[in-house]
């Protein structure tokens, strides 16, 4: 007898694949944790949106097309970023709501596309683990606008004993990285950068955590230049207890 297919699949995201790939497994090891069976299809690509955001629309459509190919199998789609999964959620529909071979398959793609913290909420999971230190949590703006999870993560760090943690005063407001827009806008791109690590450094906290990495790079990137010691996590990893690993940024 064949082994049964896993319900869920793990959606690694461009960067994480090509940046931090210990993200991807941190997150399949969570899942596994939270009682799931998970797999990453190596079919996978990126999830468009890069594309979408500079007016490429034909190129996001056909991007959309093969990802939703590529998980139909699967009863659940997790994503450890909220712009990836904000794509998938909320415009892959959009993309395709006029290609009648598309449109529905659409739909039915986006409303199992999970954010990773929202799916280990969901899923009951408990975390065993203890580190005695303080954290600053940035919320993404897809993460909290796309995607509308705000409590998931902090709920998930609480979980994790010594452990306290913070938010930016200004909580919603964006690091600067945008995808494109950091590129297209570098100068907005930096001060807003440098509003959110002067705000995360007056919390006190020894990391800072998200769960996208695209914000995570940024800052991260933004903070070694400025000669700030400030050590940057996404969130799969603390919650998977890797923080005695070099943080994002670190070494580089």
């Amino acid at each position: 007898m064949s082994a049964r297919h896993p319900d869920t699949a793990l959606f690694v995201t461009c960067l994480v694949d090509l940046y931090r790939p210990q993200v991807g497994f941190a997150s399949l090891q969570l899942l596994e944790r939270a009682g799931m069976t998970a797999e990453a299809p190596p079919a996978q690509t990126c999830c468009g949106q890069p594309a979408f955001n500079g007016g490429d629309r034909a190129g996001a459509q056909a991007i959309a097309k093969q990802v939703i190919a590529s998980f139909a199998e699967y009863a659940q789609v997790v994503v450890p970023s909220g712009s990836c999964a904000g794509m998938m959620r909320r415009h892959y529909p959009e993309l395709l709501a006029h290609d009648p071979a598309w449109a529905a398959r659409a739909r039915d793609f986006a409303a199992k596309v999970v954010e990773l913290s929202e799916c280990l909420v969901q899923a009951g999971i408990n975390l065993h683990m203890a580190w005695p230190g303080k954290v600053c949590f940035h919320h993404s703006c897809a993460v909290l606008r796309e995607m509308e999870v705000q409590g998931q993560p902090l709920k998930l760090l609480a979980q994790v004993r010594g452990l306290e943690v913070t938010e930016p005063v200004d909580r919603e407001a964006c690091c600067g990285f945008g995808g494109v827009f950091s590129v297209k806008y570098p100068d907005i791109a930096i001060r807003l950068a440098d509003d959110k690590l002067d705000d995360v450094k007056a919390s006190g906290a020894e990391l800072l955590v998200a769960g996208d990495l695209g914000c995570l790079l940024h800052l991260a990137g933004r903070a070694s230049r400025r000669g700030d010691p400030l050590r940057v996590f996404h969130l799969a990893e603390v919650l998977a207890d890797q923080l005695d690993q070099p943080g994002i940024g670190e070494g580089a």
